[in-house]
């Protein structure tokens, strides 16, 4: 019977996902740009679930996936607990595509150490203008 229990256990352990590192945001407050040339802009405000133990900084990255091309760049902000990356964290090249809407995605890095120490990473992505 207890080798039974202990199987069952295994099995329910295993077949339970972790929480996910997950990020969130929104354009709020930014100045409208359609003109394909960006404005030098501070970030968004960031919400974060279930960052990761042993996190000590979070790396941002703003890629437009219509044009990958383009470097918006991002910045890397201290991780002391907080569930909020404020407004104001790190400067960025903000979205501003020249022809229509298109989409952008913030790649959100839980680092241990400011240079590297991967330890998950999380997305999130938002058209621009939205709709």
């Amino acid at each position: 019977m207890l080798r039974r229990a202990a199987v069952i256990m295994a099995i329910f352990c295993t077949a339970v996902p972790a929480n996910a590192f997950d990020i969130s945001f929104d354009w709020n407050g930014l100045k409208s740009c359609t003109s394909g040339s960006p404005n030098t802009v501070t970030n968004p405000s960031f919400s974060l679930v279930d960052v990761p133990d042993g996190t000590q900084f979070i790396r941002f990255k703003l890629v437009d996936k219509d044009a990958p091309g383009f470097d918006h760049g991002g910045g890397i902000v201290p991780y002391t607990g907080q569930t909020v990356i404020e407004a104001g964290a790190f400067k960025y090249k903000s979205p501003c595509p020249p022809n229509g809407q298109h989409q952008y995605e913030w790649t959100a890095t839980a680092q241990s150490k400011k240079s590297g120490g991967k330890l998950a990473t999380a997305k999130a992505a938002r058209n621009y203008p939205e709709d």
